[in-house]
Formats: C-alpha cells, structure tokens, sequence
C-alpha cells in the first residue's frame, strides 16, 4: 500500500444554548373589592435561601474553555447518551516520532493545531441513544458486525475502502432501525493526526499538506508505520465502552 495522504477538513458542529425564565403566576384577585375599583398592588416578597437550597440547579455546565474551546454538538440532556461507531487506530512505536516532526511543521501555519490524543477511523457520525437503548443498539451493531473480516488502513485509507464501505453500510442499517442519523455519503476514511477550534483549511491547503506530505513520504518506513490491523469495531456511548471484534 502507497504512503496515505495528508487531508485538512474542518468540522462546523456546535450548539448555542439559551437559557428561559419562567415567571410564577398568579391567580384572579377580585374578592374583597367592590366593582370598578382598581386592583389592589401585589407585594411579591422574596423566596427564602433556606427554600431555594432545597433544589439546586444540578445540570452539567457546558464550560468550552475546558475543552479546548470545543463545544457539545447537542445540549446535555439527563438520559441522551451521546453515541460513536469507529475502529480504533493502534499506533506503533514510531508513529509518535512522525507526530513530532508533522505537527511542528503544520504549526508554523496554524499555530493552535493540537495534537489528538487518541486515534480512530469514524464509522458514524455522533448520535444520541436513551438510555434503554444502549444494550439493544449495541446487540444490532455485534450482529452486524459479526461477518466482517480485518483490514488495513492509513492516515487516509488508500487500500481496503470498499470493506470500510460495506462496515459502515452495516452500521448505517443499526441507525436507521433505531431512527438516528446515518454516515455521510461517499465519505474520505482518515484518521485524524491534530485538531483545533475554528475552520483553517484555507492556512492548511495548499503547500501546508504539500510540504506535510513530502516530509512523510520521506519519513523512514512510512509505509509500514502507517499500517496497521483493525482487529474491532468500537462503539463509545457515554462513559460506556463496547468492543465487536472482527475475524
């Protein structure tokens, strides 16, 4: 298999979240006055502490600046499981010191690239699943996957994409029993090297990719490095990991 392109993609995923006050109401007060006097005044008087104390606003805070200025691609919801089909990218030894030499050199152009701190190969886009869903969602997905056979993959899949095809085919099929969003047509398998906020595939495109490419196909045994066996597929749901092996 020939050394695996470079890509620069960008990702426009975010959610702005608003937040509602409720105002309390208040019933009829025509007892106690004749007809067409004015209504008396309503002193509202505040709510003790000791009584808003009693039911505190226990909802996660989605602070970006915690996560690299990330923001969730749909709001937290109590029970919604936020929900990924990928195979995982083991790297080898070596595949570190690429890392040191690519990374250096794309932040000469974008300068808040961030390394990634694992790697995959997508298989879905991000889903939410309730809760009572996980288990039979993931028996679909093991079934699914139960006929597939290991592959090998690259930076960019430059060999084995018709397997990759027919994996997420199977996949699409879990999501659609379960009325979730399928994969997205005719997509670029990769394997994502660094990450950062913001759209900088214009500082990227170009000899940026030119220049990354040249220094990894120069690199010693990029070949081999860049190979590697997908023995599963992994499904992430939450704080929830599965794992369907492929034979």
């Amino acid at each position: 298999m020939s050394t695996a392109p470079l890509v620069g993609y960008s990702s426009s995923d975010s959610e702005d979240e608003t937040q509602t006050a409720v105002a309390g109401r208040t019933g009829p007060a025509t007892r106690g006055r004749r007809c067409g006097q004015s209504p008396l005044p309503k002193e509202r008087f505040p709510v003790p502490d000791s009584v808003l104390n009693m039911f505190p606003d226990d909802r996660p805070e989605d602070d970006s600046a915690k996560h690299g200025g990330r923001m969730r691609t749909f709001p937290h919801e109590r029970g919604n499981w936020a929900t990924h089909v990928y195979v995982p990218y083991e790297a080898g030894e070596e595949f570190p010191d690429l890392l040191d030499v690519l990374l250096p050199h794309a932040q000469t152009y974008v300068p808040r690239l961030v390394r990634m701190e694992a790697f995959h190969l997508s298989l879905s886009q991000s889903v939410v699943l309730r809760h009572h869903w996980i288990l039979p969602f993931m028996q679909a997905l093991k079934d699914r996957m139960a006929s597939f056979e290991r592959t090998f993959v690259g930076l960019e899949v430059t060999s084995g994409h018709e397997q990759f095809l027919d994996l997420v085919s199977e996949v699409d099929r879990v999501m659609e029993e379960f009325d979730l969003t399928t994969f997205y047509q005719d997509p670029s398998f990769h394997v994502s090297l660094a990450w950062c906020v913001g759209d900088a595939c214009l500082q990227l495109e170009g000899h940026c990719l030119q220049e990354l490419q040249e220094i990894m196909d120069e690199f010693e045994d990029s070949e081999m490095l860049l190979r590697v066996q997908a023995k599963q597929v992994r499904c992430k749901s939450g704080n929830k990991f599965f794992s369907m092996p492929l034979r």
